[in-house]
């Protein structure tokens, strides 16, 4: 495997063991991205992930104390991504209105593959990230762990975003709701699109995602 030329920091607070320190838990988080997309989070198991990467269930434990957590680790590592790639799209850009409609094109154009992370493969991560995500969120302990940081990447993109709407319109009232809706509805819209097409407006061959939510964006910040 070849050596990364960035790295992705994740929180240790959301694994056990650091999967990315050996070839096992580089293997267990590739395959459970590749299981989840086919199989859905509900019917994903350690025991069958174990089964699939030839080992047994209690390494898998090693790494992640429950698929919870492993799915929380997902997340977080597809945002620490979308950070990079956000910081990499806008260094050096003094426009808050190029740096803006960059931000919303990450958000809502289609994910390819990064060849700089072999073990993860980003479209597929896309994909689950559009699914399931919800499923991290929607939980009796979503406030525990809030508190313990485990959604601090996310709401940091979300920051990053807000303060750019702030630069253009100091007075808006409403930056982290206007980009949270952004990126929660145009992954409603990607799931529509593929499963409940009458709910969308998206045309094959059109950029519908991207341009709906850029119009929405300059509508509601015009000053």
């Amino acid at each position: 495997m070849k050596d990364l030329s960035v790295k992705i920091s994740i929180s240790p607070n959301l694994y056990t063991k650091n999967p990315e320190s050996s070839e096992l838990g580089k293997k267990i988080v590739c395959k459970s991205i590749e299981m989840i997309n086919d199989l859905g989070f509900e019917k994903f198991t350690f025991k069958k992930l174990g089964a699939s990467i030839g080992s047994n269930e209690s390494s898998i434990y090693r790494y992640f104390e429950s698929k919870h957590t492993l799915l929380v680790y997902l997340i977080n590592w597809y945002w620490s991504w979308i950070e990079y790639k956000l910081v990499f799209l806008n260094n050096n850009l003094a426009s808050p209105h190029v740096r803006l409609n960059n931000a919303i094109q990450l958000f809502t154009e289609p994910v390819e593959k990064d060849d700089n992370y072999l073990f993860i493969n980003e479209f597929l991560l896309n994909k689950i990230i559009i699914s399931e995500s919800v499923k991290a969120y929607y939980t009796k302990d979503i406030d525990t762990e809030n508190e313990k940081g485990f959604y601090k990447t996310y709401k940091r993109v979300v920051e990053r975003v807000s303060d750019t709407i702030l630069e253009i319109n100091p007075s808006f009232k409403f930056p982290h709701m206007l980009i949270s809706t952004v990126i929660e509805g145009a992954h409603h819209q990607k799931y529509f699109e593929k499963h409940i097409p009458s709910l969308t407006d998206v045309e094959d061959g059109e950029n519908s995602i991207v341009q709906f939510y850029t119009d929405l964006v300059r509508k509601s910040i015009i000053t």
